[in-house]
């Protein structure tokens, strides 16, 4: 795992050739417990690493195509699972919590719903009031600028763009981490608002 901007985040990636991007899982240390976001299978090397930090609580998944390896990893942590509950009727993992916008998952990490993504209420995260975490809706193919899912992909444009809005009103936000494309550790509120005022 790679050590983020903060010494209590670490991020594990995986190369994917269709879309020619990094695929992302984030890694919050807490003396509470960890939690993991959008777990991608665990190499043998990361495995022993997220075992030496200390393992995992929770996980939380952003939408229902960010599964990838969270099933596996909260049989071998013990980890509960937490998901959309805008996708409660046909989640494909049994979970043990449902959020929604405007729960914390813990004390520190506030959860936004997101509409007009390609499932129904994806999850953004704040962690800190700072770093925002995303899953699908947000993306970033060129270093240092920020995108949005293809046209094709979503369910309602209009709905994505007012929800990207209301992310970049956010106004602490410094780092903004996608679950694909590169991370922004810098400058990602103002990344995030050029993006709201492009759309």
């Amino acid at each position: 795992m790679k050590q983020l901007h903060q010494p209590n985040l670490f991020a594990w990636s995986t190369f994917d050739q269709q879309r020619n991007l990094d695929f992302h899982s984030i890694l919050w240390l807490r003396p509470e417990g960890n939690v993991l976001v959008d777990p991608l299978p665990l190499t043998e090397h990361d495995a022993e690493h997220l075992h030496t930090l200390g393992g995992a609580k929770i996980i939380v998944i952003t939408n229902s195509d960010h599964c990838r390896g969270a099933e596996a990893i909260a049989r071998d942590t013990g980890a509960k699972i937490f998901g959309p509950r805008g996708e409660i009727d046909d989640f494909p993992l049994v979970c043990n919590r449902w959020l929604d916008d405007g729960d914390e998952v813990v004390a520190g990490m506030q959860v936004y719903a997101l509409n007009g993504s390609k499932t129904a209420g994806e999850l953004a995260l704040v962690l800190d009031n700072n770093t925002l975490i995303t899953g699908d809706l947000i993306r970033c193919h060129i270093g240092g600028q920020l995108c949005l899912l293809p046209d094709a992909k979503l369910s309602d444009r209009t709905q994505a763009i007012n929800s990207v809005k209301s992310l970049a009103g956010l106004s602490k936000i410094a780092t903004v981490l996608p679950g694909d494309g590169w991370p922004l550790f810098n400058n990602g509120g103002e990344a995030l608002r050029i993006l709201a005022a492009s759309l």
